[in-house]
């Protein structure tokens, strides 16, 4: 039987307790909450634009993921939502700072709002620690 552990990485704030968890390993396998550009204040959005949000965020997945263990090509699988699906491109660019060589599985949705209206994307990720090229 695998058990499940919590991940925590320092650099990526925690939500209070009883709503969710950031990472949750279960095996080699890492579940990554839907993350936000939201900064150590929850109020504050970091980053005006999508390119600069999901610079953010896929650094906080990076953080997520090499405290669990593992590497960004671990990552098999993101959801996207974002508010204005006209500007993917940016969220593509941002990416291709963080990944190289078989790019994640990957669902882009478009959806009416987010949890504040700064926030223009958030996303979600499931890893297989270990599979990566270069484990």
């Amino acid at each position: 039987m695998q058990t499940k552990r919590r991940i925590i990485a320092p650099t990526v704030k925690e939500p209070p307790p009883g709503l969710w968890s950031n990472c949750l390993l279960v095996g080699n396998i890492a579940y990554i909450s839907g993350m936000t550009a939201r900064g150590p204040d929850p109020e504050v959005i970091l980053g005006d634009d999508e390119y600069a949000q999901a610079r953010v965020i896929f650094q906080k997945i990076r953080d997520l993921i090499e405290a669990a263990g593992g590497e960004m090509d671990d990552i098999v699988k993101m959801t996207i939502f974002v508010t204005r699906i006209a500007h993917n491109t940016e969220v593509w660019r941002a990416r291709k700072e963080f990944f190289s060589g078989d790019f994640p599985a990957c669902t882009l949705v478009e959806v009416a709002a987010l949890a504040k209206p700064a926030i223009l994307l958030e996303i979600e990720a499931i890893a297989h620690l270990g599979c990566s090229a270069s484990a």
